[in-house]
């Protein structure tokens, strides 16, 4: 399709802001707020470790000193490059800090694509994973999977909603998702069939893409209509071009999410202890609302259960 020069623009600006720049300060709930401005200072500093959560680690890791942390660096604001292009920034960066200093322990953050996230902790390359990834049957069945906070699913698209998209009335568009995220595998699909195949309408049309910033890029362009993604992000995207994207109401799907480690992980119980150690703690509200989360924390950190279906 052809694009005329001021939204190609609009595409670059877009696709700029949301890989490589920055965060915002205290909003409401899901994300949204005033034009956000960059957090790269390390929220860890001057935190102790827990002597409880300390007592958990096994000795191999405790020897190494190190936890090794996969990250998709390319979901602002809650995993994302800071403008210098080599600080890990967001809320999970922000929370897997305080996981290794509540541990004692060093951090090591890894840059891996979502959908190898699952595959490399099965395979010990990495010890966990903060990546906002939602529970299901079939990941707690390679999983060890532990809340941190909550979060939801929406719509974002082109600035002025050219085609009068809502919630409720999705079908027939053609949705960008990021490969492997549960908006693909399991929200998506529950919503085609039950808005429209069931009423026999057109269905949703899904196209997987890398990451939501080539989704959102499409959308500017108009390739697809719209990005079925978590509210925290595309919150942030209407935040920083709010002259380029819409973002729907409801929120679908407000659920927990969880720090992720392979099945049966001997670390697990100290990454759990470390996370109740976190919540409990003042620094928990204070990674919530820097990153415009406030109202998204929860109180306990719990062995997750499968999302409903």
């Amino acid at each position: 399709m052809r694009v005329k020069t001021a939204m190609s623009a609009v595409v670059l600006t877009a696709a700029m802001s949301l890989t490589a720049c920055t965060t915002q300060g205290a909003a409401p709930a899901g994300g949204g707020g005033a034009a956000p401005t960059e957090h790269t200072d390390d929220i860890s500093v001057g935190v102790q470790p827990d002597p409880a959560a300390v007592a958990l680690l096994p000795a191999d890791v405790k020897a190494k000193g190190t936890l090794v942390a996969a990250e998709d660096l390319t979901s602002p604001p809650t995993t994302f490059m800071a403008s210098d292009n080599k600080t890990p920034i967001g809320f999970n960066p922000d929370i897997a800090r305080l996981i290794a200093a509540k541990l004692g322990l060093k951090l090591d953050i890894k840059n891996v694509k979502f959908d190898v996230i699952i595959p490399g902790l099965q395979g010990n390359r990495y010890d966990l994973t903060v990546s906002t990834m939602g529970t299901s049957a079939e990941r707690l069945k390679v999983l060890d999977m532990i809340d941190y906070f909550s979060n939801g699913s929406t719509v974002a698209t082109a600035y002025g909603n050219p085609k009068h998209l809502n919630m409720d009335s999705l079908c027939g568009a053609t949705l960008g998702v990021q490969s492997g995220s549960t908006q693909e595998l399991k929200w998506l699909p529950k919503l085609n069939q039950e808005n429209c195949v069931s009423k026999g309408k057109d269905p949703i049309k899904a196209v997987a893409l890398p990451s939501v910033s080539d989704a959102l890029t499409q959308v500017a362009s108009r390739r697809i209509d719209g990005v079925f993604y978590d509210a925290t992000s595309l919150n942030w995207a209407k935040a920083k071009q709010p002259n380029a994207f819409e973002v729907l109401k409801p929120v679908l799907n407000p659920l927990p999410v969880a720090v992720a480690l392979n099945l049966n992980s001997p670390l697990t119980p100290a990454v759990q202890a470390a996370l109740q150690s976190i919540i409990d703690s003042p620094k928990y509200q204070e990674a919530l609302s820097r990153w415009g989360f406030d109202g998204l924390g929860i109180t306990k950190a719990a062995r997750s259960k499968p999302q409903p279906k």
